[in-house]
């Protein structure tokens, strides 16, 4: 199967979505926020809260396993984005989210795994230069391992949804 079949977006609410994983875009601390952190939780009861408070957090760009409860899926990957400020880091470190993400994936035999728009919430990382980020970052790391077997990209907006699906036509057109 070819990248363009194995990287896909779509729209909607990536608590409902059944696939081995789902990836969090946590805050350090790892015990809940708002946007898709706080739906993640909501919809993962309580025992979700209590496994992540043995964690003892996660620094930016980096990555850690939970499983995933009342959730469809067997895996929450929760990742910390950067609060956007528009230095050179900023993207090293979301790349970093993605690649210590799959990572973790392919460690625990994840097959397919979802993303949302990492840090494009409150955390202020333009759309346009997260979608590049995470589609390159998850193409190189998709070719380098030939895993996941397949990455969906769940945005929660259609603007979203086309900043995704033109940048990913753009790459196989």
């Amino acid at each position: 199967m070819n990248l363009e079949d194995r990287l896909k977006a779509r729209q909607g609410d990536i608590t409902k979505l059944a696939v081995d994983a789902i990836v969090n875009p946590a805050n350090t601390s790892l015990l809940g926020g708002g946007g898709v952190d706080g739906a993640i939780h909501r919809a993962a009861g309580p025992e979700l809260l209590a496994e992540c408070r043995t964690i003892g957090g996660c620094p930016t760009g980096e990555a850690r396993l939970t499983k995933g409860y009342r959730l469809p899926v067997r895996y929450v990957i929760h990742t910390v984005g950067p609060i956007f400020r528009g230095r050179p880091e900023d993207s090293r470190l979301l790349a970093g989210c993605y690649t210590n993400s799959l990572t973790l994936a392919m460690d625990h035999g994840i097959r397919t795994i979802a993303f949302p728009a990492i840090s494009c919430g409150v955390y202020g990382y333009p759309i346009a230069d997260a979608c590049k980020i995470a589609v390159d970052t998850c193409e190189t790391f998709m070719e380098t391992y030939d895993a996941p077997e397949k990455v969906i990209f769940m945005l929660f907006s259609a603007p979203d949804l086309d900043i995704y699906t033109r940048y990913l036509a753009s790459r196989w057109g």
